[in-house]
């Protein structure tokens, strides 16, 4: 076959003609803002809170009766997190407030991090969990740092650069002995694996539409009715105050519509992506002994696959595999163009030349097993021709 071959959905997706076509018909239809009080008005508030309501289904929360959890629509996944965190604890990061405790894993996406690294630089203790060399949070140390005056842990559900699942529901039971929230960055795992917001017993969760085949520019957090949370921004009356600014119906629809797609066909896109990702793998090993997939021992999402080209040095690598029509990346594309090595296998312990020739390949709903075939073939190709070229 010709033609690029998309190795790098957990960076984005492309959008299904589903999602697209719902959207268009939502953008024709609800022309109306759904905070005006006029029949228009309402007519796109019927469909944005029926949207907000499937989410919230979809993703497990309690979506009904006196008390419900709610659901926060946001620009996307960041956005989500800096909430979640900024927002829970009672700052914009700009501001000193009553320093407090929060703890996150040593493997969590830049948009944990950095909010995490300004609440420290404002006085907060933040705890920082160390993960094994499969890169799994270590329980034990986890339940050391869980004190009286911890307020939040933020542990992400499935890892963005190597695929591994964390152990969310034991951690979240962890914090419930202590009376502690549990925020989880769902982003990599919504859309691929099942979620339970209401059986994991978390207080918060975010995820982002564009990580499952939906629409850029739109994610959401859920909360636990009784988690209070402070606004980040401020100038209007949505979303209970907290999370102000025009709701796009269209893109809601578009989010609850890509949900949808997974929940119909979430066990055939499960098996079949675990299918190709081993078929992926196989047929790299079988050709490059010195090769290693990272996390491989631990329970990973079925997309991923995490490739130590041992040897090599990964951004000339992924350079030379997008000459050759293969897209993939050496990391989180919120973390792209630095030439730093991946703090995440730095966590897991790993070795210098494992690190450095880490390269994620990451599948969607569309990849097809002809596209994982060709691709083998050109990495293979690639990797020959640079190692000619290293020996000359």
């Amino acid at each position: 076959m010709d033609g690029p071959i998309y190795l790098d959905h957990n960076a984005t997706t492309p959008m299904l003609p589903e999602v697209a076509e719902a959207i268009g018909e939502a953008s024709l239809r609800f022309t109306g803002n759904p905070g005006s009080q006029h029949e228009t008005g309402r007519l796109a508030r019927r469909a944005l809170e029926e949207a907000r309501q499937r989410i919230g289904e979809l993703l497990g929360a309690r979506m009904d009766g006196q008390k419900p959890d709610r659901v926060f629509f946001t620009s996307g996944g960041t956005e989500a997190n800096n909430l979640a965190l900024l927002g829970l604890l009672g700052t914009n990061g700009m501001e000193r407030t009553a320093a407090g405790r929060l703890a996150i894993s040593t493997i969590e996406h830049p948009s944990v991090v950095q909010p995490a690294n300004r609440l420290e630089s404002l006085g907060w203790q933040v705890d920082r969990v160390r993960v094994d060399r499969n890169g799994v949070l270590c329980l034990d140390q986890l339940a050391e740092v869980l004190k009286p005056e911890t307020q939040l842990v933020s542990l992400m559900a499935g890892n963005n650069e190597t695929g591994v699942l964390q152990p969310i529901a034991k951690a979240a039971s962890l914090c419930a002995e202590q009376g502690v929230l549990l925020h989880t960055d769902a982003a990599q795992v919504v859309g691929k694996l099942p979620v339970d917001f209401a059986a994991w017993n978390l207080a918060m969760l975010s995820c982002a539409a564009h990580k499952f085949h939906g629409p850029h520019g739109i994610g959401v957090l859920v909360a636990r009715d009784d988690v209070a949370i402070r606004p980040m921004l401020y100038g209007g009356h949505q979303q209970s105050d907290i999370r102000p600014g025009t709701e796009s119906v269209a893109l809601a629809i578009g989010m609850s519509t890509a949900l949808e797609c997974w929940h119909r066909e979430a066990t055939t896109r499960r098996d079949r992506m675990t299918k190709l990702r081993d078929l992926l793998e196989s047929a790299l090993l079988a050709e490059l002994p010195d090769a290693v997939v990272i996390g491989r021992d631990a329970n990973r999402l079925p997309n991923t696959t995490n490739i130590a080209f041992v040897g090599f040095d990964r951004q000339a690598l992924v350079m030379a595999l997008d000459m050759a029509g293969v897209a993939c990346s050496t990391g989180s594309a919120c973390a792209s163009g630095s030439s730093e090595p991946s703090p995440i296998l730095i966590a897991m312990g790993l070795e210098t030349d494992a690190i450095r020739g880490s390269v994620r390949l990451s599948l969607g709903a569309t990849t097809t097993q002809a596209e994982i075939e060709e691709a083998t073939r050109r990495i293979l190709m690639v990797c020959k021709r640079l190692r000619q070229q290293r020996n000359c």
